[in-house]
């Protein structure tokens, strides 16, 4: 029985074994090694590491929570249940575990355009989230590629960044006639035929090929196509989801659901590694305040 069990390594996940682990609680943290930021050169927006490689931030995290005596099984959690003394879940390897709290931090996956070149280029020139990599798209050609609203105010969002944008909607625009006003005033153009390959070398985009057999010259595309749950746990377990698909919890990172907290990507809209760390170790206090609560009885 541990005191804690972790669904996912990232940084929400190590930030609260680190908090955990110095509180002398047993956690094991379980993971995947599949980060969500894999792709990425660097990491960005947090404070005294920023520019880190995120596969080496994870490293070092590693690292320092292990010298306070948390496991880790680099194993896939396949099921949880919760009992009356806490949960019991199931690893892919077959293996039965129980604990008497569990934190899900397994986060999301963005789901990239069906296009051909996205993938080789994906981390390298083209991106999912300004606030990660607009700094180095500054000033840049860039392409947005998203449908109806969700492509707008990506493109609108843009301009902090850049003042060269075309908005790619790979089909109708979809758009009201304000919206378009809008992006005609901020000299945003609008391609609507389809976008079918994405041309570069080097990890560097360089043209923008459609159906129709046009092409433009691009050098950086953001998109907006959604992001899904990593793990289907917090939904198995009967947690309450939000309309854009994360885990509705509590300011300490509860669920609802005794015992259950869901921490970083997976719960809350503001994705930022540094966020989830954060989101981690305060839900680690309040996972510590609960057991000192009972023992202290």
């Amino acid at each position: 029985m541990y005191d804690v069990i972790i669904v996912g390594g990232g940084a929400a996940g190590l930030s609260a074994a680190l908090v955990l682990g110095r509180c002398r609680r047993t956690v094991l943290i379980c993971d995947t090694g599949r980060p969500r930021n894999a792709a990425a050169h660097r990491m960005h927006g947090y404070l005294g590491r920023d520019g880190t490689n995120p596969l080496e931030f994870l490293r070092m995290g590693r690292d320092e929570v292990a010298h306070y005596g948390v496991e880790f099984r680099d194993v896939e959690v396949t099921d949880a249940v919760r009992g009356d003394d806490g949960f019991e879940v199931l690893l892919a390897d077959g293996t039965r575990l129980r604990s008497r709290r569990l934190m899900i931090a397994t986060g999301v996956v963005d789901q990239l355009p069906e296009i051909e070149g996205v993938r080789e280029l994906y981390g390298s020139s083209v991106w999912h989230c300004p606030y990660c990599d607009g700094w180095e798209a500054r000033d840049m050609p860039l392409a947005v590629y998203g449908r109806a609203r969700h492509g707008f105010s990506l493109a609108l969002g843009l301009l902090t960044w850049s003042k060269d944008l075309v908005l790619l909607s790979d089909g109708p625009l979809r758009l009201d006639r304000a919206q378009r006003e809008r992006l005609e005033r901020h000299h945003i153009d609008v391609r609507t035929a389809k976008v079918v390959r994405l041309e570069g070398s080097d990890g560097q985009l360089e043209r923008i090929h459609f159906a129709d057999g046009t092409s433009i010259e691009r050098r950086g595309m953001f998109f907006s196509t959604g992001q899904r749950q990593v793990s289907e746990l917090a939904r198995s377990l009967g947690c309450r989801f939000n309309s854009k698909g994360t885990v509705v919890t509590t300011r300490t990172e509860n669920t609802g659901i005794p015992g259950l907290y869901v921490v970083g990507d997976a719960s809350h809209d503001v994705q930022f590694v540094i966020v989830a760390a954060a989101e981690g170790a305060r839900a680690a206090v309040m996972i510590n305040t609960s057991f000192q609560e009972e023992e202290s009885t």
